[in-house]
C-alpha cells in the first residue's frame, strides 16, 4: 500500500476519531441524566411526573425520528453558531452528539428499567433518598446493560460518520467519496471499509468485554 494511501487513512482514522469520540463523551454525559429522567419519573418510579416524562419522551422520539442525514442538514445554521462553520470535523459534532443523546438515552433507559424492583424497595425501606437510590442501585446494578448499550451507540456514530464524511465533514467517509466514488478508485474505498470495519468490531469487542466483566463482578 502507497505511504500517501496510509497518510491519508490515518488522517481520516484520527478525524473519525475526533469526531466520534467527542460526540460520544458528549452524548454520554447528556443521554444518561436524561435515562435517568425517564426512568424515574414513569408512573412507578421514586418521582413520578407524567408531565415531565411525557414531554421529554417526546422530544427524544421526535429527535430519533429524524434520519441523519436530514437532521445534519437541517442542523447547519445551529452548527455555524456553534462552532462558526458547517464543514470540517467540528462541524460534525454537533449533528452527531444531537442524534447520539436520545439514540443513547433509549438504550440506558431500558437497562435502568430492568433493574429488580425489589432492590429499590428495600432501599427505600432503609431510608434511602432519591440520589442514593439513583448512585447506590440504579446506576450499579444496570451498569453492564449502560456500557452494552454504549457500546452500540458508538457503533452507530462510527457508521453516522461515514454519512457526515460524505457531505464535507471529513474522516473516512470524505475520504471514500472523494478519493474513491468521485475518482473511481477502488482501493482507497476497500481500504476505507476495511478499516472501518476494524474499528467497529474494536469497538465492540472492547465493549463486549467491560460489560461482561462488569456483570460478572455484579454477580
Amino acid at each position: 500500500m502507497p505511504n500517501q494511501l496510509l497518510d491519508l487513512l490515518l488522517t481520516g482514522t484520527i478525524d473519525t476519531f475526533i469526531m466520534v469520540g467527542v460526540s460520544a463523551l458528549i452524548a454520554f454525559l447528556l443521554g444518561l441524566p436524561i435515562a435517568v429522567i425517564l426512568v424515574n419519573s414513569a408512573e412507578h418510579g421514586i418521582a413520578p411526573s407524567k408531565k415531565i416524562n411525557q414531554l421529554l419522551g417526546w422530544l427524544v422520539n421526535i429527535t430519533r425520528s429524524v434520519p441523519f442525514l436530514i437532521l445534519m442538514v437541517a442542523l447547519i445554521p445551529l452548527t455555524r453558531w456553534i462552532v462558526g462553520t458547517s464543514y470540517g470535523v467540528w462541524a460534525a459534532v454537533v449533528p452527531l452528539t444531537i442524534a447520539a443523546t436520545p439514540f443513547f438515552a433509549r438504550i440506558a433507559e431500558v437497562s435502568l428499567r430492568e433493574v429488580d424492583q425489589g432492590l429499590i424497595e428495600a432501599a427505600q425501606a432503609m431510608g434511602c433518598n432519591r440520589k442514593q437510590i439513583i448512585w447506590y442501585v440504579l446506576l450499579p446494578e444496570a451498569l453492564p446493560g449502560i456500557v452494552a448499550g454504549f457500546t452500540v451507540t458508538l457503533v452507530t456514530m462510527i457508521n453516522s460518520s461515514a454519512i457526515a464524511g460524505a457531505i464535507g465533514a471529513g474522516g473516512l467517509g470524505d475520504i471514500a467519496y472523494r478519493y474513491g466514488y468521485q475518482r473511481f478508485d477502488m482501493q482507497i474505498m476497500l481500504a476505507v471499509i476495511l478499516v472501518l470495519v476494524i474499528l467497529v468490531m474494536l469497538v465492540q469487542a472492547i465493549g463486549d468485554s467491560l460489560a461482561n466483566t462488569l456483570d460478572k463482578r455484579k454477580l
